[in-house]
């Protein structure tokens, strides 16, 4: 079970004071691992007494790790980070209730999720007027902390994991809604908070997962087509383009999803990371369906040095 699961079922059990306690170790975690209990009571503003009993319970629920070596001081982890987010979207009227899982993966874990009804009401009937969506929470953690430095540049050396995962996020959803407002095909950014973002549904499967496809040059040619997009009208390259993140919809159309290492087109390294980007899909089609094009010629009209590519 993961700790978005784990989330989802102790939410409900969280009161204004939990949510309280966890924001104040979430501020004062800027400046140190493990807070100390008298800093969170200070903050707080409540008696002591209080402080303990709240922090009793957030860490038998499992928000919270703590410490009792020079003193006593308590962190968040990823369950408790994910309970305020969850709480924004829910005080915001973003969503109202989880559903399935749609995917889980080393970087990120995918959920749906409905909006509240009409009336500003939990409802699980999706025809009540409540509409799905995808929550899309980023794990950027302790294990593959060199990697994720290694790959992504962005991320300040001293951040801590929780907040690598925030601005993974927060990139993400930056890159989000620049080309969806230049209509490639992704899914719709729609919220952001701290390490989750909530979008437009994800219906399909990973191109990956299909072992046939009835017109594999249409989809290639779509998929080259939003490459195209992302590239001349919204100026940004995906950077990690595979067939493991572009999403092949029933109706045969594609997403293309997963977008926290976008770089712009003037990146010193721009160049390079869309070749590796149109090789990957290229190197698939070809392996999978035997479908070959030269990637000189590909790039060319990704770059709109040509109208078409013929195949």
């Amino acid at each position: 079970m993961s700790s978005a699961d784990l989330a989802v079922q102790v939410f409900r059990q969280l009161a204004s004071e939990d949510f309280r306690v966890l924001n104040i170790i979430e501020v004062a975690m800027n400046k140190r691992e493990f807070v100390p209990r008298e800093q969170i009571q200070k903050f707080a503003k409540v008696p002591m007494d209080r402080i303990d009993f709240t922090l009793n319970k957030l860490s038998k629920l499992g928000l919270t790790y703590h410490n009792k070596g020079a003193y006593v001081g308590y962190t968040l982890n990823y369950i408790g980070y994910d309970c305020l987010a969850i709480n924004a979207f829910v005080r915001a009227g973003v969503i109202s209730s989880f559903g399935q899982t749609i995917g889980v993966g080393k970087e990120a874990d995918v959920y749906t999720a409905l909006t509240p009804d009409k009336n500003g009401e939990v409802s699980n009937v999706v025809n009540g007027g409540c509409e799905t969506v995808a929550v899309k929470f980023h794990r950027l953690g302790r294990i593959s902390f060199r990697q994720t430095r290694r790959k992504r540049g962005y991320l300040k050396e001293h951040s801590a994991w929780l907040f690598q995962s925030h601005l993974a996020a927060e990139k993400e959803f930056q890159a989000l809604q620049i080309v969806y407002k230049n209509k490639v095909a992704v899914p719709k950014p729609i919220c952001h908070n701290r390490h989750v973002i909530v979008m437009g549904i994800i219906e399909g499967g990973e191109l990956s997962k299909w072992r046939k496809i009835s017109h594999p040059e249409r989809v290639l040619k779509e998929i080259l087509r939003n490459i195209r997009k992302a590239y001349l009208k919204a100026h940004i390259i995906h950077g990690d383009l595979s067939e493991y993140n572009i999403i092949l919809k029933p109706d045969m159309h594609v997403l293309i999803i997963d977008w926290p290492q976008y770089v712009l087109w003037d990146h010193p390294n721009a160049s390079e990371l869309l070749q590796r980007d149109i090789q990957n899909v290229l190197t698939f089609f070809n392996r999978r369906f035997n479908v070959t094009v030269d990637l000189q010629l590909a790039c060319d009209y990704v770059m709109g040095k040509i109208r078409n590519v013929l195949f």
